[in-house]
C-alpha cells in the first residue's frame, strides 16, 4: 500500500466519521458553538462587503437561536445582501484549504482566526450573547492553537471549514427555499432587484453544493 493510498484512506474514514458525527449529534450542543460561529461568519461577510464597497458597519447582532442581523448601512446594496451566505461558504473552504497548504502553520492559522473572532467581537457585536459568544470562542480556538498539535489544528480547521459549507446549504435550503415567505437575505434582495426569492436560493444552493463537492474532491485528491 503506498502512502497517498493509505493517506486518502485517512482521509475518507475521518470524512466518513466526521458526517456521521454531524449527522447524529446536529441539534445537540456538541454542534450548537460552530453553527453560532457560521453566524458570526455570515454576518461579518455583510458587514466586510459593506466596508469594501463604501459602506460601515454600525453592529452586529448574534441570536441564540441561530440568527443574526448585520447593519450596515452604505456601501453597494446587491454585493452586500450576497455576501452572507456566500461569504460563510467562501471562509469554510479557505478554513478547509488553508489548513492544508504546506506552507502554512496550522497552529499559527488557528491562533490568527481566534484574534480574529476577539477583535470583530469587540469592534462590532453589541448583544450580550454575542459578545459572550465572540470571547469565548475565540479563547478556545486560542487554546486550540497552543496546546494542540499541527495535525490537530489540520483537523480543526477541516471540521469547522467543512461545517461552514455544509451549514451554508441547509440555511439556503431551510430559510430560503423551504420557506420563502420569510424575510431573508434573499427576500432583501426580491425587493431590490425584483427578481424571484426562488431564483437566488437556487443560485445560491447550486453555487455552495458544487463548490462543497469539489472542495471534498479536492481534499480527496490532496489528503
Amino acid at each position: 500500500m503506498n502512502a497517498s493510498f493509505k493517506s486518502k484512506l485517512v482521509f475518507l474514514s475521518f470524512f466518513s466519521g466526521y458526517f456521521l458525527a454531524l449527522w447524529f449529534l446536529w441539534d445537540t450542543p456538541v454542534i450548537y458553538p460552530i453553527k453560532i460561529f457560521v453566524v458570526f461568519l455570515h454576518e461579518i461577510s455583510h458587514g466586510m462587503m459593506a466596508l469594501a464597497t463604501g459602506g460601515r458597519i454600525d453592529q452586529i447582532i448574534l441570536d441564540p437561536n441561530q440568527g443574526g442581523a448585520c447593519y450596515c448601512p452604505g456601501g453597494e446594496p446587491f454585493m452586500t445582501l450576497t455576501a452572507g451566505y456566500l461569504g460563510s461558504l467562501i471562509w469554510g473552504i479557505f478554513l478547509a484549504v488553508a489548513g492544508k497548504h504546506k506552507k502554512i502553520d496550522a497552529r499559527l492559522l488557528t491562533m490568527f482566526l481566534s484574534i480574529i473572532v476577539i477583535a470583530l467581537t469587540m469592534a462590532y457585536i453589541h448583544n450580550f450573547f454575542g459578545i459572550l459568544f465572540g470571547l469565548i470562542f475565540g479563547l478556545v480556538l486560542l487554546f486550540v492553537a497552543v496546546e494542540f498539535s499541527k495535525s490537530q489544528n489540520q483537523k480543526v480547521q477541516l471540521i469547522l471549514g467543512l461545517t461552514s459549507c455544509l451549514y451554508a446549504i441547509l440555511d439556503i435550503k431551510s430559510d430560503i427555499l423551504d420557506h420563502p415567505g420569510l424575510s431573508s437575505d434573499a427576500t432583501m434582495l426580491t425587493n431590490l432587484t425584483g427578481v424571484s426569492v426562488v431564483f437566488w436560493g437556487t443560485l445560491w444552493i447550486t453555487l455552495a453544493l458544487f463548490s462543497s463537492f469539489k472542495l471534498i474532491f479536492w481534499l480527496y485528491r490532496n489528503p
